[in-house]
């Protein structure tokens, strides 16, 4: 079992490495739902309930994470960054994990079916969303190095692209999920009006991971630009 790391560990070679760190169990927590729709898209009950798990217990660990930060975080120990700054971003980071759980917690809460027109595009979205995450998190890895920059110089612009693909990245997230909104429409009279209500909100809250993504990566900008 994994050793949880405590707050005087992650402060040790940088206060930045807790913000890091929450990063990665929130993608590690993210990871987990492309295996969460294979197993409703199979009807395999027991995988989505070990799935359904997973994820809860990776947004839980990330929540006390949240929460002790908030109460250590040094008032005076940054200098280049605001520790305001600091805390949006990490709420940002949160708002992702939370979604996932939202999506695994709705599976668990409804006996949902995936209408077969549906499981193709539908497994794309979810891919190209926990793409944004991903990418997203390695931007949150560049932050040691824009703290070393000052947040100038080739380090800044390197970053600043990463942000822009981020953004392309969600654009296309967007549209697969207007498309897929649209296919659910067109095949909703084939369907229990309550399902297809459950669905759109189901398609919302897979946008809403790339969304979220995208609001990180805009948070690193903002703490460029100061």
């Amino acid at each position: 079992m994994r050793k949880k790391p405590t707050i005087a560990t992650m402060f040790g070679k940088s206060p930045f490495k807790a913000l890091q760190t929450h990063m990665g169990i929130v993608k590690e927590c993210v990871l987990e739902v492309p295996s969460l729709f294979d197993a409703l898209i199979a009807g395999d009950k027991q995988t989505l309930t070990t799935q359904q798990e997973k994820i809860f217990s990776k947004e839980e660990e990330a929540d006390i994470l949240v929460d002790e930060l908030r109460i250590h975080l040094p008032r005076s120990l940054f200098m280049a960054v605001d520790r305001r700054d600091l805390l949006d971003l990490l709420k940002l980071q949160d708002n992702i994990a939370d979604t996932a759980q939202d999506i695994a917690g709705l599976m668990m809460e409804r006996d949902m079916s995936v209408p077969q027109d549906m499981v193709e595009p539908l497994k794309a979205l979810v891919q190209r969303c926990v793409d944004t995450c991903m990418h997203a998190a390695t931007i949150v890895e560049r932050i040691d190095e824009l703290i070393e920059t000052g947040f100038r110089g080739r380090e800044a612009t390197d970053v600043e692209t990463m942000v822009e693909e981020l953004s392309n990245i969600e654009d296309e997230t967007d549209q697969m999920g207007r498309d897929l909104v649209q296919l659910l429409f067109s095949i909703e009279d084939n369907m229990n009006p309550v399902s297809v209500m459950f669905w759109y909100q189901m398609i919302q809250w897979v946008g809403n991971l790339g969304d979220h993504a995208e609001d990180v990566g805009n948070q690193m900008r903002l703490l460029i630009a100061k």
